[in-house]
């Protein structure tokens, strides 16, 4: 399947734009079922659409044209939510990557997933491959975040080696975006998704929202507060950026 046909057809017709970018009104039950039959398939990968990615493609053309190119792409944040409802094109609820990670992950032993995890620190990742290994999932290999532009190459060999059916992401944006990107044709995974910090929170290293937190879409608050130094562009500044974007498009879709 080339890319020109996977844009706008796998989502089964539900496929909408917002801010100019392309987003899926898909349930968590519907995200599940597409992410198997992209695995089946091969050779897909998996975009969240959330305020900072957002601001972040209007500058990056390779970020965007990841997102363009992505198989699935979920609401992952509550912002473009409400903002989906503001412009006209709504989901029905928000699908966070941790939370689609999760879900393909308990399924994962059934199934017969091989899955490959990288990103985040050595004794995260290795933390994160020992909790899956021991709920019966086949994890295939696991590899750090940190390499040189001169090692990126192995890195990409030996997870291609392992030819997994789920390779999860725990890096940065727009780094994840292209990485898979620039070698797509040589990853040889099924379905490719960033999971950002997701890693620190199943290892334990941050906690996550409570559950109340989550539904009243105040997760990043949360998140923001354990740490502040990191997220504060991105999440204040960014947010208020995000706000004011959304409110300009309102007003030209009136208009």
């Amino acid at each position: 399947m080339t890319e020109q046909e996977m844009t706008g057809t796998v989502a089964g017709g539900k496929r909408k734009r917002v801010f100019d970018l392309p987003l899926d009104a898909l349930t968590m039950a519907e995200s599940v079922q597409l992410c198997h039959r992209l695995i089946a398939e091969r050779g897909h990968w998996r975009a969240d659409l959330n305020a900072s990615i957002v601001l972040a493609a209007l500058e990056d053309d390779e970020l965007r044209e990841y997102v363009e190119t992505s198989a699935i792409i979920n609401a992952d944040g509550q912002s473009i939510v409400w903002a989906g409802r503001l412009l006209g094109a709504e989901a029905p609820e928000r699908v966070s990557g941790i939370d689609l990670f999760l879900e393909l992950i308990k399924l994962a032993p059934e199934r017969g997933d091989r899955v490959y995890l990288l990103g985040a620190r050595h004794d995260v990742a290795q933390a994160v491959a020992e909790n899956f290994t021991a709920r019966g999932v086949n994890v295939v290999g696991f590899r750090d975040g940190y390499w040189t532009p001169e090692e990126e190459s192995d890195v990409v060999r030996e997870i291609a080696a392992t030819s997994p059916d789920l390779l999860f992401l725990a890096l940065p944006s727009p780094r994840k975006e292209h990485f898979v990107l620039q070698h797509k044709h040589q990853l040889n995974t099924g379905l490719a998704f960033g999971v950002g910090g997701s890693f620190d929170v199943i290892s334990g290293r941050l906690k996550r929202a409570p559950l109340w937190i989550q539904k009243l879409g105040l997760e990043w608050c949360y998140r923001f507060a354990q740490e502040p130094r990191r997220l504060l562009k991105r999440y204040l500044l960014g947010n208020t950026q995000f706000v004011l974007l959304a409110l300009k498009a309102r007003l030209r879709k009136r208009s």
